[in-house]
């Protein structure tokens, strides 16, 4: 009985999720005018504006896309950049039907079907709405249209002939192997299903291709790949991620999202970062002498009080001050809220804390199918430890096995019985309640605390859950708030070593850069499983690489990783021409 009560229990939490989401939708309005031509390939519109749940995110600001730019969309969390790229892939402003638009939200199907046929059916499907466009064009339009031509270019990419081999080649770069590839889809997890997704678009190529955080399901050597293969990407490419290294390595323009305005900046995300920094403090400079100025006005128009000869020159001095004002004052340059990681202090344990003394495991206990063979590793208080090696090498595993989640099929995980180990995994943020708002989840998770509701609003808002956001349903918030709640919580269990599996994935650049000063203030140890190379380089010593059943130290930093993980990738290509 009760455990018929518990699925009725999950069963009514899944309907109202599921509505939830739903209501995502219809919560959303988006505005604005198209201003480019009609047939013009880049995209312009003018007043655009989009709200969600009645609350403002961009308003009556410009979206500028130049056919085959690579824009990046950065932002705080929280900001709306996803619900903003939903938006312009539902149409929900006007885009001519000739900008075909697509953005990577969900991961493949589950069906009978390989990862590789589901690409190539993509493709077929794409090649039929094309030829079906030719047709309608040549109808209505006839022989001379100009979209005729784009129509052709578009087949030539796709090339029908060739379809299996430009699949699984896409496939391969992605990670997947001679026998992955040919795995029916419902036996691929849903991390191998959204590469299935992202190659179909990468396939199709779309004139407007919209991605949000790509590298999220990738390991470090797909990154690499994904990174060398958008940065040639031939149409109009908008996407939203959290590492430095790949908006610098792809994109060729930034659009910030501040204060409900699209900003635009020409270059990469380093070319963003120091022309920001010189307006702003050129911005500064003006805003500074303007108000010198205005004091100064305002201190003679004081003085004159009512002396005859003097009020026809206050008088002037005000009309001065008046069309000051009414062309528009220098504004102060409002700086970003700072957001504080803080792991608190977890004190000193004896030696040993963490050891793994002759460690195998496989899933099945066959020793025919160990992951890892004979591991002899330690973890202490001083360890910063960052794990590499390709999807499927057991990275996410080995966190496993040091934190008890697993055990080994032989040898033993020595932890040193006074240990608190705080987790941050992929897919944590599921454990959250999402019909509950932070401060009903907090409250509920840790009333043992016997914290008052202000003393709640104090320690989440350390974390950047703030204002109007500490009582929104928690479904409602932003991947990154959420993964910042996670973070609490963690913070909260005074870990003394911190194992993160992909903790970057839904931050920001200021947050990962809070986390990055959070774990360099951290006396604690930690285990990093990450593809941001940044975050990487920032908190970590030591670099582990996990592949043919082994861990082993590498001799290098992460920089030289990247390399010889990019020149490897590099012969493969050229040793196929």
């Amino acid at each position: 009985m009760p455990s018929k009560r518990k699925e009725k229990k999950q069963a009514t939490v899944e309907d109202a999720l599921e509505a939830l989401e739903k209501t995502k939708i219809s919560s959303r309005t988006a505005t604005g005018e198209w201003a480019a031509t009609p047939k013009s390939r880049d995209i312009h519109i003018t007043s655009f504006s989009v709200s969600y749940y009645g609350r403002s995110l961009v308003q009556e600001t410009d979206l500028e896309l130049n056919y085959g730019r690579r824009y990046g969309l950065i932002g705080s969390n929280g900001s709306g950049k996803s619900t903003i790229l939903s938006a312009i892939a539902d149409r929900e402003v006007f885009i001519p039907d000739h900008i075909d638009t697509f953005m990577l939200r969900e991961e493949a199907e589950a069906s009978d079907r390989t990862a590789l046929q589901a690409v190539v059916d993509r493709s077929m499907d794409e090649i039929k709405r094309l030829e079906a466009e030719e047709i309608r064009i040549m109808e209505d339009e006839g022989p001379d249209s100009e979209d005729l031509q784009l129509i052709y270019d578009r087949l030539e990419a796709l090339d029908v002939n060739n379809l299996e081999t430009k699949a699984a080649e896409l496939l391969h770069g992605l990670g997947f192997d001679k026998v992955k590839i040919t795995k029916q889809t419902k036996d691929l997890s849903g991390g191998w299903r959204m590469r299935v997704a992202l190659a179909r678009v990468l396939m199709v190529s779309p004139m407007l291709l919209l991605l949000d955080e790509p590298t999220n399901h990738l390991d470090i050597e797909a990154c690499v790949w994904l990174e060398t293969y958008l940065a040639n990407y031939p149409h109009t490419l908008v996407m939203v991620s959290h590492s430095q290294d790949f908006l610098n390595n792809v994109c060729t323009n930034i659009i910030h999202l501040k204060q409900q305005k699209f900003v635009y900046y020409g270059g990469n995300y380093n070319a963003f970062v120091k022309t920001k920094t010189d307006v702003e403090i050129d911005q500064m400079k003006r805003y500074h002498k303007q108000q010198e100025e205005i004091a100064h006005i305002k201190s003679f128009i004081a003085s004159c009080g009512t002396y005859a000869n003097k009020v026809s020159q206050g008088k002037s001095r005000q009309k001065v001050l008046d069309k000051m004002e009414a062309a528009g004052l220098i504004e102060k340059v409002v700086e970003d809220k700072a957001i504080n990681f803080n792991f608190v202090d977890c004190g000193k344990l004896p030696l040993p804390i963490l050891h793994i003394d002759e460690v195998s495991f496989s899933y099945s206990g066959d020793p025919s199918e160990y992951l890892y063979r004979d591991l002899d590793l330690s973890v202490d208080l001083d360890s910063r430890i960052a794990l590499v090696g390709p999807n499927g090498a057991g990275k996410s595993t080995l966190l496993k096995l040091m934190c008890g989640d697993l055990s080994a099929s032989r040898g033993i995980v020595k932890r040193n019985p006074h240990l608190r180990i705080g987790r941050y995994m992929q897919h944590s943020v599921d454990q959250l309640d999402m019909l509950a708002t932070p401060l009903q989840f907090m409250r509920s998770q840790y009333a043992h605390m016997n914290l008052e509701e202000e003393q709640w609003r104090s320690v989440i808002g350390r974390w950047g859950i703030t204002g109007y956001a500490q009582s929104t349903q928690i479904g409602k918030l932003s991947d990154g708030q959420k993964s910042r709640i996670v973070f609490c919580c963690v913070s909260l269990s005074t870990p003394h070593i911190l194992l993160l599996d992909e903790p970057t994935n839904h931050l920001d650049m200021e947050c990962i850069d809070a986390l990055a000063e959070g774990i360099n203030n951290f006396n604690g140890g930690l285990v990093l499983v990450s593809h941001d190379f940044r975050l990487i380089s920032q908190v970590c010593k030591e670099v582990w690489m996990c592949d043919n059943n082994t861990v082993k130290p590498f001799k290098g930093d992460i920089v030289s990783y990247k390399k010889q993980v990019a020149d490897a990738l590099r012969a493969q290509y050229n040793s196929k021409k």
